[in-house]
């Protein structure tokens, strides 16, 4: 069989898997809604403005994925993923004139709150009288100007945040595991691949970045440039998890550009976005 015929294989075998992904899952709850605000959201931000263009719309998936080990959990399967860069991304991306569907994880970094004090937000209130607080003196700063970037995102509708927090609790356990019971046992199954079909089916016109996290730099770039490859991919965004704040590589048909933070306080994510609205702008003519 030459190579040709085992792709086609492979590309109806992936096909196959995801569709019977999606047929074994419960309905997603609340889908009409969600349904409605998205179409809304790409309606509102695909019409032309004043200036003759339509505004660009990212989809930003953000956050760890979580499996659950009974539908009432207890226990779960977690990955390593703050949400940080999905997040820094999207204040990017809105800075540079795109609409972003922001698809984040429940609970992990959110746009515009990356600076926010980590403590509670008991800790940066004070009661002025008894229908009045504001932000303590040494948060003042950081917290106006989180807030007044968010609302601008939001109210001038260029930011639409999507929660979620598991795939869906497909396991058969409906209770606590019992510790009693001895050893546990498990079989875990993969999450069919979703990057190939994105491409071939769901958004075949869409400019697609993915991202490749590794903690040995011997395959990094290998493991890049076969998902470049494999999933027709237009940047495979390449990052190692001991120096992932501070530098990445953007791995492409063009080649690979290092792109590293500019200063202490600054972030990667900025020179990141920049490039991938260059190549963007190139992708769609406009470069």
């Amino acid at each position: 069989m030459d190579a040709t015929g085992g792709l086609e294989i492979s590309q109806g075998e992936s096909f196959i898997d995801v569709k019977s992904f999606f047929e074994s899952a419960p309905p997603l709850k609340n889908s009409d809604s969600i349904t409605q605000k998205v179409k809304e959201f790409i309606y509102q931000n695909s019409q032309f403005s004043g200036n003759g263009k339509s505004v660009g719309v990212v989809c930003v998936t953000s956050g760890g994925t979580t499996v659950p080990l009974e539908q009432r959990c207890v226990r779960y399967i977690d990955n390593f993923s703050s949400g940080h860069r999905g997040a820094a991304s999207t204040e990017y991306f809105v800075k540079s004139g795109y609409a972003v569907i922001f698809v984040h994880r429940r609970g992990s970094c959110q746009p515009y709150c990356r600076y926010l004090p980590e403590d509670s937000f008991l800790e940066f209130f004070e009661v002025l009288n008894d229908s009045e607080i504001q932000v303590c003196h040494p948060h003042a700063t950081v917290v106006k100007k989180a807030i007044k970037e968010y609302h601008s995102a939001v109210n001038g509708g260029f930011l639409l945040k999507l929660p979620f927090t598991t795939i869906f609790e497909y396991l058969q356990a409906k209770h606590k595991i019992q510790s009693a019971a001895g050893p546990l046992d498990m079989r875990l199954t993969q999450v069919p691949k979703m990057l190939r079909i994105l491409r071939t089916d769901w958004a075949p016109s869409a400019f697609c970045v993915s991202f490749k996290l590794e903690t040995d730099s011997e395959i990094l770039l290998q493991k890049a440039e076969s998902a470049l490859r494999k999933y027709q991919m237009h940047v495979v965004v390449a990052n190692e998890l001991a120096t992932y704040k501070r530098e990445v590589i953007a791995v492409s048909l063009d080649g690979k550009i290092s792109i590293r933070k500019q200063g202490e306080d600054a972030d990667v994510e900025e020179q990141l976005i920049k490039l991938l609205v260059e190549k963007h702008n190139k992708y769609i003519g406009m470069g």
